[in-house]
């Protein structure tokens, strides 16, 4: 694998860094944390850990994408959680002092923060706002990921591509100059998520633009009919048995 080290910017600066397990430092301490952190620079497409490799550190996105997949015994790969600037990555293995479960991909370049495991680990025991960041952050991340597995579990396939067009929208936001959700993704890596074939993610999104329920713009995708998107995913009736 190939990464690009380059100069590294200050946590101070870092307007994702409101959103990290670091957000309760503030100025010499962000200072001191961002002399011991690695910044690089990883390709699309590069992986940033492989499932079965031994973590070193924590990881943090600095900006760009990243999926987090999982090899079937087919050898398939399942999407099982997505992480974008100011999420980490990498810390379950690393806490449970185990093998990672899953792998680690860029969907876009991106830069990312690496914290060595001494760095973190010295934080984590020394300052208890750093450990419930840290249990928050673990609880909303399953939360994500449980959410994704529950959706989709007993929805036929257009159901499934429904929901996860809403959830990638809530997830990434709406980009403001043309309404679509805040971020790329192949119609191949839609596929993994919802479990299914890439021409089938293609053909039932192709199918959803000439009903009219969403609009492609190039490679990103804009809801249009929110209701009948909603009703397609069975959204509402997960709500009301809530």
């Amino acid at each position: 694998m190939e990464t690009k080290n380059i100069q590294s910017p200050s946590c101070a600066n870092c307007i994702t860094c409101s959103q990290s397990i670091f957000s309760v430092f503030k100025g010499d301490e962000l200072a001191k944390l961002s002399a011991k952190k690695h910044y690089q620079l990883y390709k699309k497409g590069q992986y940033i850990f492989k499932e079965g490799a031994e973590p070193r550190g924590i990881y943090c996105i600095h900006d760009g994408n990243v999926k987090i997949t999982k090899a079937s015994e087919e050898g398939k790969e399942q999407i099982v959680r997505l992480a974008k600037p100011g999420n980490y990555i990498g810390y379950r293995a690393l806490l449970c002092n185990d093998i990672y479960q899953a792998s680690a991909m860029t969907l876009e370049d991106t830069h990312v923060c690496f914290y060595p495991k001494e760095v973190y680990f010295e934080l984590l025991y020394s300052k208890p706002e750093i450990a419930a960041q840290t249990i928050n952050i673990l609880s909303r991340d399953l939360r994500f990921a449980e959410n994704m597995m529950l959706n989709m579990a007993q929805k036929n396939v257009r159901g499934r591509v429904a929901e996860i067009l809403l959830i990638l929208e809530e997830f990434y936001g709406i980009y403001e100059k043309d309404g679509t959700i805040n971020a790329t993704f192949k119609r191949e890596d839609i596929g993994h998520i919802v479990g299914t074939t890439t021409e089938t993610s293609i053909r039932i999104i192709s199918e959803f633009a000439k009903e009219g329920i969403i609009e492609l713009k190039g490679k990103r995708i804009r809801i249009v009919d929110r209701q009948k998107i909603t009703e397609l995913s069975n959204r509402m009736d997960n709500i009301l048995k809530k």
